[in-house]
Order: structure tokens, then C-alpha cells, then sequence
């Protein structure tokens, strides 16, 4: 008897567990999107469950009740038939329903695959796509607006309702750029290119971040994405323009520096050409391109005159632990009162402006290299 009490405590617990759940003030974005790529990706998985539970919960629901129904102590037994082998309607339904799901669950999955292709250009939204280029790096952001002639490091402002096309890269380990309430998420890869297309619908501050383990300050590599109106993206473009400095070649080099905790930091001029050359790993002069060494082995090499250029074809900058200091890197995380507490909080607003956070500014002057 206290057994069944006990249970009975435990089951009014967890009861009480959505309720804590919808109370705690956790943000389901995933939930509450604000761009039509976010919206398809809602649509999916609400369908998907759903269709899935339509076997989950009769299963949980029939492995409680046939126990109990046909318990050894149960008194009314007239309804017992051992001689029961066969009904087709009920191999008809056990097999039918979870065969028609399996079918439901492919089709979705063929058809939102197509849709949702990264690749895929958003062509069902009028005007010009806005294009930004992003490069990530040890552990920080890098947003390039080619167009516009401005960069900007952990900050990606965007117009709603016009479709951005998303080139991606990285300067040292994979990493995964993630927008939840935006998009889908993408890796980016050193020496490679992708690419992701997204549009915001609506105003409002949305949370970025890396989503991919990517070393010790991966848990600081994160940013901020403003969806603004066209006359605030113009305004905040002045913005950058005015207060930035120039993304050189030789800033680019110092920027991929491993550093934690970095403040906002605008650029009002980009080096021509500067993200190919990411991609390529040659932005460091000397250096050859990737695409440009790929064609020189399919010519046969360098031969013997490849050894005395040897370094010219080194593009690990990084090699995992050299020059690392662990403790060094704890000490730049708790000695750097001006980090930018940038969390996990998405905010619709019609009338979103681009609002620094404490400690960010035109200037990097919190962060700090941890790797010489």
C-alpha cells in the first residue's frame, strides 16, 4: 500500500512538470520563429511529431492498460479466448497505420529537403538578396558586407523581408553557424566554401552562435543578429562606415589570432577580395592559394624546386596545442570585466534598433590574444 502512495506522489510530480517547463521562462524558438526558413523548419518537426506520436502514445497507453486489464487477479475472466490467433482487421491496423506514417514521415522529409536545400536560393522573395560574407574564427565571428564595403566582428545586421545569401568559411577548425530563429544551421570549414540562404520577417534581436565544439572558447563564440527596417540597416550602415577602421590584409592576420570574449568591432573599408582569399588560405602574403595548388599537382608539382618554396604551402597557422596556455586563457575569461554578456534571447520588435551591448564599441579592447 505505501508502495502504490509513493507512485502516486511521484505521478502528481510529474504532472507538475510541463507546467514548470512553460513557467520557467525558457524560450522555445525553435517554436517561434521570425524568418520563412525558421517557419518550414517549425512546420516539420510540429508535423513530424505529431505523426509519430499517433503510434507512441497508443503504445504507451496499451503497455499500461494490457497489464492491468489482464492481470492474474483480476476477478471477471469470461472475456479470455485462448484459442485467439487471427483477425485481419487487427493485423490490417498494426501494420497499416505505422506503414502509412513511415510513408507520411519519407514524403515530408523528401519534400522540405528540396525546399530547405542551404544551397537554394530564396527566389520567391522579391528584390536583391543582401549578400554577407562570414568567416569564423578562434572564437569569434567575422561578417564582410561586400556591397556596402564594411565589416563587422560578432554583430550581423540584416532588412527584414529581403533575402540574404550567406557565404561561409573558416580560418582554423569546423565550426557551425546557427541563427535558430532565423535558419537552419551550416558547418564551415577552412579551405572551403558554403553557403546558407535566410530572410527575416520579423524585427526584433535574435541570438547566434557556434554550434559545433570547436575548442576552449567555444562557449563565448557568439553574436547577435538585428532584423531591421531599411531605413535602420541604412542608418546603421553610416554607423559602421563612420566609427570603423580598415579591414587590412595584416588586420585580417591579427583578428585570426586566437582571442576570447571579443566586443563588437566595426570596419569601414575591406581589403579587395579578401574573403576568396580566405577561402583559398592566402591572405598571408607569400602564401599559395588552395585552388592554385590543387592545379599545380595536377600538373605534376613543383619537383625538386618545391622543397625551397615548401613554406608557401603551410596553411595550419595553429597546430593543435603549440603555444596554447590554458591557464593563461582562464585568466583572460576572469579578468575581463567588459565581456559582453550576449545570451540566449530572442526578442520580436517592430521597431528594433542596432544597440550595442555593455562594453562593446568600435574597438576590440576587451579581448585578448591567448596564442601567440
Amino acid at each position: 500500500m505505501k508502495t502504490i502512495v509513493n507512485l502516486l506522489k511521484l505521478w502528481k510530480l510529474a504532472l507538475l512538470l510541463p507546467v514548470a517547463l512553460f513557467l520557467s521562462g525558457c524560450q522555445l524558438v525553435l517554436l517561434d520563429p521570425a524568418g520563412w526558413v525558421a517557419d518550414q523548419e517549425r512546420d516539420l518537426l510540429v508535423v513530424s511529431t505529431i505523426l509519430m506520436l499517433i503510434i507512441i502514445v497508443p503504445v504507451l497507453v496499451m503497455s499500461v492498460y494490457m497489464p492491468w486489464r489482464y492481470r492474474a487477479s483480476r476477478q471477471k475472466t469470461d472475456d479470455y479466448d485462448p484459442e485467439f490467433e487471427h483477425s485481419a482487421l487487427f493485423e490490417a491496423f498494426i501494420w497499416g497505420v505505422p506503414v502509412m506514417i513511415i510513408i507520411a514521415l519519407g514524403a515530408l522529409t523528401w519534400i522540405y529537403t528540396h525546399r530547405l536545400d542551404p544551397y537554394k536560393p530564396l527566389d520567391h522573395i522579391a528584390g536583391e538578396p543582401l549578400e554577407i560574407e562570414v568567416v569564423s574564427m578562434d572564437w569569434k565571428w567575422l561578417f564582410i558586407y561586400p556591397e556596402e564595403n564594411i565589416a563587422t566582428v560578432n554583430e550581423l545586421v540584416v532588412p527584414t523581408g529581403r533575402a540574404v545569401n550567406l557565404r561561409l568559411t573558416s580560418t582554423s577548425v569546423m565550426n557551425t553557424f546557427f541563427v535558430p530563429a532565423l535558419s537552419g544551421m551550416i558547418y564551415t570549414m577552412a579551405g572551403m566554401e558554403t553557403k546558407l540562404h535566410v530572410v527575416a520577417d520579423d524585427a526584433g534581436k535574435y541570438y547566434g552562435r557556434s554550434a559545433n565544439y570547436s575548442g576552449p572558447g567555444y562557449a563565448h563564440m557568439d553574436f547577435e543578429t538585428f532584423a531591421v527596417s531599411d531605413q535602420e540597416f541604412d542608418n546603421w550602415v553610416n554607423k559602421v562606415r563612420a566609427e570603423g577602421s580598415e579591414l587590412t590584409d595584416q588586420v585580417y592576420l591579427d583578428l585570426s589570432k586566437p582571442t576570447v570574449a571579443d566586443n563588437v568591432t566595426y570596419y569601414n573599408g575591406v581589403s579587395d577580395g579578401l574573403f576568396d582569399r580566405a577561402v583559398g588560405l592566402c591572405v598571408e602574403p607569400g602564401k599559395v592559394c588552395i585552388g592554385d595548388m590543387m592545379m599545380q599537382d595536377m600538373m605534376g608539382g613543383g619537383g625538386l624546386k618545391g622543397i625551397e618554396t615548401k613554406d608557401q604551402y603551410l596553411y595550419d597557422e595553429f597546430p593543435p596545442g603549440e603555444g596554447f596556455d590554458q591557464h593563461e586563457f582562464d585568466g583572460v575569461l576572469r579578468g575581463n570585466e567588459d565581456e559582453p554578456k550576449r545570451g540566449p534571447v530572442n526578442v520580436k520588435n517592430p521597431d528594433q534598433k542596432v544597440v550595442n551591448l555593455n562594453g562593446d564599441g568600435s574597438a576590440s579592447d576587451a579581448s585578448e590574444t591567448v596564442r601567440q
